[in-house]
């Protein structure tokens, strides 16, 4: 799909040496901090070192108190406490890390993810009776339960006190529990409201460590569950967010629990060299495997346990679970884009909703993500079973698909979600009306402009400034992700060495040079644009990241592209 090249604005001419000259470093890195938001040394010193003192007071929360001091009795009491979370990633997480942090504090802790084809999201009637039949007298919810008004009604009336901790967006009602902690709430100031739910989790465990005077850095040993399910969320890589996959990366890479060190090395990843990208493409959808098939359970007893043998036979089952998962994404990705073919008009149509019977609930919301990619456009697949539509949503910059999900919730049995995924339930005959509806909403809310995909360059660059001491400092924006993505360069009128070739998969492989120097470049999934380069005359225009390519030991700096155009484009 053809992008459109956004080179942003400069900024402040004197702030920017100002930062360059007080920072020494190069003009280039100066105007990308300040781009960003980091106008002052002091500022751009913070962002490069991130550090735990730069957290958050948890009692900064509402509802915070009451919480912490209602755990600390359970613990004290040995009361039965009953974590409950959600099936993905961020649930799988969150729940780990409490249930450890409780039991190692020498709680009575037992959790339950519900069954994602049997109980869908969220907190389920049946869950809460689940927990008292085993006894449990606390309920806390992790990445879910915000919008549940009537199943923490059914916990209060069964006399099991429940506190919620979640981060999506609260409904209209807020549910009647003990204590309900999110940073979205509008009725506290908290400074930051883009955490994850495992973020949100770390926050109740902080305020317990706090109320019990341990170390404030008891809980380092928990950071690598708070990286894996913050990154793997989605979530802005800024303030907080940022801090925990940092420091969560940093454990990672040295001395990670069992299971996640278990579950690197069955998916042949390099040990000590893990990051973001790792995480979101590597473990986190084989965690997600089982949970989007069935049971997450032994998601989070991989994340728990401290047995080697035991772990590799439960990474053995997220691997096999995540091949199959694999096969059912390309066949229901055919099936949609068959159905994309009939229904879809790209001139007509600014969203696009697909609906067939028995898909896989588990799968959807990935091929929902692949039909984007594709035809960018908010786009919400439905799966239908005994006459009831269960839909994933995902959507693009420019649109929220949550917002518009509430403009026509009068269609829906239920929703909740973020600004650029979620989820919805229906009766089967009103998917029609659905779609008529949505693409209502979108088409008065989205532009032709919103509808080109847009590919943001931080800066101009001259080849020759690309060395090793750039590559450092772009080092330290890490970690990349929504919020603080990868710096994106363009250079202008480039001269190749040698010709272009197309290798692997369609991937686009040739070099570039300047004053001598030679310079790798690689484009994935790049082939079709061979004909833009023209390896005769310095004409070629490049835009890409910077990164450093290890291969058989030796490291170089290689330019990954993102897009080339000839001058006459």
């Amino acid at each position: 799909m053809e992008k459109r090249w956004e080179l942003l604005c400069d900024t402040d001419r004197d702030t920017i040496n100002n930062l360059s000259q007080s920072l020494e470093i190069p003009t280039v890195i100066a105007r990308i901090l300040v781009q960003r938001g980091f106008t002052t040394s002091e500022s751009a010193s913070a962002f490069f070192h991130p550090d735990r003192a730069a957290l958050h007071d948890p009692f900064q929360l509402d509802g915070m108190n009451e919480a912490v001091e209602r755990i600390a009795k359970a613990l004290q009491n040995r009361e039965r406490i009953f974590i409950y979370g959600d099936y993905d990633v961020d649930g799988i997480t969150s729940v780990s890390l409490l249930y450890l942090f409780f039991r190692d504090l020498g709680g009575d802790v037992r959790y339950y993810i519900p069954n994602r084809q049997n109980e869908g999201y969220g907190i389920s009637i049946k869950g809460i009776e689940c927990a008292k039949e085993e006894g449990a007298q606390l309920i806390i919810t992790v990445d879910c339960g915000i919008t549940s008004v009537e199943e923490v009604n059914r916990s209060n009336e069964l006399g099991l006190d429940i506190i919620i901790s979640d981060h999506h967006q609260p409904g209209p009602e807020t549910p009647n529990a003990l204590a309900v902690i999110n940073p979205k709430l509008t009725t506290h100031d908290y400074p930051f409201k883009e955490l994850a739910g495992v973020g949100v989790a770390y926050k109740l465990a902080q305020g317990v460590c706090r109320h019990m005077e341990l170390d404030p850095n008891y809980l380092d040993r928990y950071l690598d569950l708070v990286a894996v399910g913050t990154a793997a969320d989605i979530v802005p890589l800024v303030d907080e967010n940022r801090i925990f996959v940092r420091l969560g990366l940093k454990k990672i890479n040295a001395d990670p629990l069992v299971g996640i060190r278990t579950l690197i090395e069955t998916a042949n990843l390099r040990f000590g060299q893990i990051d973001v990208n790792h995480i979101i493409y590597g473990l986190a959808p084989r965690i997600n495997a089982v949970g989007r098939l069935g049971s997450a359970d032994s998601a989070v007893e991989l994340m728990i346990t401290q047995d080697t043998p035991r772990a590799l036979h439960l990474a053995q089952i997220l691997e096999r679970e995540n091949r199959y998962r694999k096969e059912i994404d390309t066949h229901t990705l055919d099936e949609a884009l068959q159905q994309v073919h009939e229904y879809f008009d790209p001139v007509r149509d600014r969203a696009i909703v697909l609906a067939k019977e028995n898909w896989h609930s588990g799968v959807i919301g990935i091929v929902a993500s692949r039909l984007i990619e594709r035809y960018y456009r908010p786009t919400v697949m439905i799966t239908v079973e005994e006459g009831i539509g269960k839909g994933s949503a995902r959507s693009i910059p420019g649109f929220d698909i949550y917002g518009a999900l509430q403009e026509v919730s009068e269609l829906l049995d239920q929703f909740g979600g973020h600004t650029y995924a979620a989820g919805l339930s229906l009766k089967a005959e009103q998917i029609s009306e659905f779609r008529r509806r949505l693409n209502q909403v979108a088409d008065e809310r989205l532009s032709d402009d919103d509808l080109v995909p847009k590919l943001k360059i931080d800066s101009e660059l001259d080849l020759q400034d690309v060395n090793e001491n750039l590559m450092q400092i772009l080092k330290m924006f890490a970690p990349f992700g929504p919020n603080n993505p990868m710096p994106i360069f363009v250079s202008k009128n480039v001269a190749l060495s040698g010709y272009p070739r197309i290798v692997g998969s369609n991937h686009l492989k040739f070099q570039v040079k300047r004053n001598g120097r030679v310079l790798d470049c690689i484009g994935f999934n790049l082939g079709d644009r061979i004909s833009r380069l023209d390896p005769i005359r310095p004409t070629n225009h490049i835009v890409y990241t910077v990164e450093e390519n290890d291969w058989g030991g030796t490291v170089s700096i290689q330019l990954r592209i993102k897009d080339v155009r000839g001058s006459d484009i």
